[in-house]
């Protein structure tokens, strides 16, 4: 975790300044793209999202002790007053002449540090695939990022779905992950709350796309595969958790661009489940 608190630290050396995220993956000895999906699961926002309220937590405080609302904006790289109002008000809920008044409540985004925290006693169930090439089949929907709660956009989408169409899939499922999956991919790359992505309810095989589904090319490549059982939803949630927080620190692996498979069983009681994710991933250089 040290090159990642290194690029903590170039942040804040100019708050002001234009952060480009190249160069903090650089520090951090990784790819933009490593860097950027690794960010956002460990952190819970897009580094852009973070640098954002850095940089109006260092503003408030110029409000605060009474620089102007113009010289502030342009300070930190905003347009015109009126565009640093608005997210200033976006963030604390007030505008920065109410944030002045006596016993006002504003919000803050401390500065993050990592730490990698080993405690020895998760049993992360999971093994390396060289899987060869592959295709998705089945209804694809581009949906909006949310990071915290349900998407609706994907509940909408999966109850638009005919109650027949994942029996008719299954009949094309003849690779591993099996099963109906739940698929992210194309993630926009600054992973910003309401930025786009697409959602698939789909099945791995390795036949032509029948006329009528959506399909995508899945090149040969390495994929770390999670296994999990337990109480559902929690098991699947502290899966994807577990991987970014202790997995991919502790082991030789980056993310790698490409779908994200999930594969769940769920009893008839929805109370327990099982289930396994798939990430691809590529080895780890130094030179990132």
């Amino acid at each position: 975790m040290q090159e990642w608190n290194r690029a903590m630290g170039i942040i804040e050396q100019d708050l002001a300044a234009t952060v480009e995220v190249s160069v903090l993956a650089q520090a951090a000895l990784t790819s933009e793209y490593h860097f950027r999906r690794m960010f956002s699961s460990l952190a819970g926002i897009p580094i852009s999202e973070y640098v954002r309220r850095r940089r109006l937590t260092a503003a408030t405080a110029e409000i605060l002790e009474g620089a102007t609302v113009l010289d502030v904006a342009i300070r930190y790289g905003y347009g015109s007053a009126e565009a640093f109002t608005r997210a200033f008000k976006a963030m604390h809920g007030l505008t920065p002449s109410e944030a002045r008044r006596p016993g006002a409540v504003l919000h803050s985004q401390p500065q993050l540090r990592f730490h990698l925290r080993v405690e020895g006693n998760t049993d992360m169930k999971h093994r390396i695939v060289d899987k060869a090439a592959f295709r998705l089949i089945g209804k694809k929907a581009r949906v909006p990022l949310v990071h915290e709660g349900p998407n609706q956009a994907i509940i909408d989408f999966q109850r638009s779905l005919e109650p027949t169409l994942t029996r008719q899939m299954l009949e094309w499922a003849d690779t591993d992950p099996s099963g109906p999956l739940s698929v992210t991919d194309n993630i926009d790359e600054q992973r910003t709350e309401g930025s786009k992505l697409d959602y698939w309810h789909a099945v791995a095989s390795t036949q032509a796309a029948p006329e009528g589904f959506d399909s995508r090319e899945v090149p040969a490549g390495q994929w770390v595969v999670f296994e999990a059982e337990g109480k559902f939803p929690e098991v699947l949630q502290s899966m994807w958790a577990d991987a970014a927080t202790e997995w991919f620190p502790a082991n030789p692996y980056r993310w790698a661009p490409g779908p994200e498979m999930l594969s769940v069983q769920v009893e008839a009681n929805g109370t327990h489940g099982r289930g396994q994710l798939w990430i691809p991933v590529e080895r780890e250089t130094q030179a990132g």
